[in-house]
């Protein structure tokens, strides 16, 4: 996967994002919209991280494809 690829799976995920909580806007989000906004901000929290991850080594003349998503519990402590 490369950057573009990392970006577009990020920006289609903020868009998933921005459309749940569009129709949470008015009535709320049921348990299962909210579950499923709860494992996009982690996979958002993942791909991010990547696209770091992929850039870092890219200047610093490594191999960007050499990492990848790290796992949902390693980014779930990360400090905001």
């Amino acid at each position: 996967m490369d950057d573009s690829a990392v970006q577009g799976h990020i920006e289609a995920l903020v868009a998933e994002e921005h459309k749940l909580l569009d129709h949470g806007a008015g009535s709320g989000l049921s348990e299962e919209q909210h579950q499923r906004l709860e494992k996009i901000r982690v996979e958002l929290d993942r791909y991010w991280d990547l696209l770091r991850q992929r850039r870092a080594r890219e200047e610093f003349g490594l191999d960007p494809d050499f990492v990848g998503p790290r796992s949902d519990d390693t980014v779930a402590h990360f400090e905001q």
